[in-house]
């Protein structure tokens, strides 16, 4: 095992178990046999998923299980009375509060048989497998593009070969919405060729130095309702989707990323909630830890963690909306000069290698740094199918690590935006409360785009842009 995934492996305690849980709900019902086909041929077509994590004093690995049975990893599940969103989100939350059972293969997936119209699968799978790029490319890679794709004998030979081609294409360039330069990409490309902190220093020297000593100096988030004590009971919830094109709109209106507007949007929904819960957020900044991809697309469907982590600033002090939005794109902004992601990943294969004490020590002097942890993954933009099943919606949620209660999850699919929140019960008990302001939060730049003097004209691209002139006096 790398020493980075060991780093992942050992980051798992009792208040944050270290998976990430996705939720995939189907227009159609899917049967648990034909689920547990497109498993077996499909995703154990990894064969690191027939493999347990076995951590000793001497280092991990992975290791074949002798008595893997695929009937406890494919299980059914139903819920209680009607069985509708808020029992979905109820029986998710359980789980995601659940760790895997070490003993096996650290992954699971629940087949709901009847939600809605149709069905609803739920994947629980330990980060030291993968990060959420490749775990959403293994997820992927058991869709088709049809209902019925035609398929020869010979496939189950072929199909993992090629496929990662093809899941490639339907997810689109890595880091779109969370790009943060090229240089930073190229490092990480040497850093997939030689993982290890002597390699990173060695080609990133002093400027590596200067950024981990600017990492250990920032100084605590502040107080909030969003950190505390954590307990063992998550609860996680999802919003109604917003429309891809709008955001983009909004997006080219204020000229930013996408990204930045979905984190500002966030920025505005905890805001709002805090202020309900009679926390003071006036002058308020909390820190999100953000993943970076490190890999180059063509390893995309490789499994191991390959990303770095950032610190991005949350403006929840600030009560104008485009505001926030310009201070969520100045920050990213700066981190795209910096190498905070490459200090991560490096301190992370450090971590791998050290005592568990000393890898508890700096997981909670990280950890104190930041109140949430934020990913934002593209997805496909075409509808797929599973089983002969259309996916109407996707959503999954990244672990939290160390003291951190919050998680927030983008992931876009078919044209649409989905808003994911996973927390600790303690902290908050009522996600629901959160996730519902996302649109209206986002309601709020959408008018204020279209309150705005536009002035059109062309992009480096060519391609037509609107960008604001000045926006309506106070906004």
């Amino acid at each position: 095992m790398s020493k980075v995934d060991t780093a992942w492996l050992r980051m798992e305690r009792p208040t944050n178990p270290m998976m990430i849980t996705g939720v995939l709900m189907f227009a159609e019902p899917m049967s648990i046999d034909r689920l547990r086909r497109v498993i077996k041929d499909r995703f154990l077509a990894y064969r690191r998923f027939r493999q347990k994590a076995v951590d000793t004093a001497a280092g991990a690995s992975w290791q074949t299980d002798e008595h893997f049975d695929l009937d406890w990893h494919v299980q059914e599940a139903a819920l209680p009375g009607r069985g509708g969103k808020r029992a979905l989100e109820r029986h998710v939350s359980q789980l995601a509060s659940t760790p895997l059972n070490h003993s096996r293969p650290l992954w699971q997936f629940q087949l709901v048989e009847r939600y809605g119209s149709g069905s609803a699968l739920i994947a629980r799978i330990h980060h030291s497998y993968a990060d959420g790029m490749a775990l959403v490319q293994v997820l992927l890679s058991l869709t088709d593009t049809e209902r019925n794709p035609a398929r020869d004998a010979d496939l189950a030979k072929t199909w993992l070969k090629h496929e990662h081609a093809h899941v490639a294409r339907r997810v689109g360039a890595v880091d779109r919405y969370m790009k943060l330069g090229s240089k930073v990409v190229e490092k990480g490309m040497e850093m997939y060729r030689d993982p290890s902190l002597a390699g990173v220093l060695a080609k990133e020297g002093g400027e590596i130095a200067r950024e981990l000593l600017h990492a250990l100096a920032l100084p605590d988030d502040p107080p909030s309702l969003l950190r505390g004590k954590l307990g063992v009971s998550k609860r996680v919830a999802w919003a109604e989707p917003l429309d891809l094109e709008e955001v983009k709109a909004v997006g080219r209106a204020c000229d930013c990323t996408v990204n930045d507007i979905l984190m500002a949007t966030a920025a505005g929904a905890l805001r709002d909630y805090m202020i309900e819960r009679g926390d003071a957020v006036d002058g308020l900044t909390l820190r999100a830890t953000v993943p970076v991809n490190l890999r180059p697309l063509e390893h995309a469907r490789q499994l191991g963690n390959h990303f770095g982590l950032v610190f991005l600033e949350l403006p929840i002090g600030e009560d104008n909306p485009i505001r926030r939005v310009e201070r969520v794109a100045e920050c990213m902004q700066q981190l795209k000069g910096s190498r905070q992601a490459i200090v991560a990943f490096g301190l992370l294969a450090a971590l791998g290698m050290a005592p568990s004490p000393v890898q508890g020590l700096a997981l909670e002097l990280f950890s104190r740094k930041a109140s949430a942890v934020a990913t934002n993954v593209p997805g496909p933009q075409q509808p797929l199918f599973m089983a002969g099943c259309e996916v109407r919606e996707m959503m999954f949620w990244v672990p939290q690590t160390g003291s951190i209660g919050l998680g927030i999850s983008i992931l876009s699919y078919n044209g649409r935006v989905h808003f994911g929140l996973i927390a600790d019960a303690k902290l908050i008990p009522d996600p629901d409360a959160v996730i519902r302001r996302f649109g209206s939060e986002f309601d709020k730049l959408l008018y204020l785009a279209l309150m705005g003097n536009w002035d059109h004209r062309l992009d480096a691209r060519g391609a037509a842009a609107l960008v604001p002139a000045a926006m309506p006096a106070g906004s």
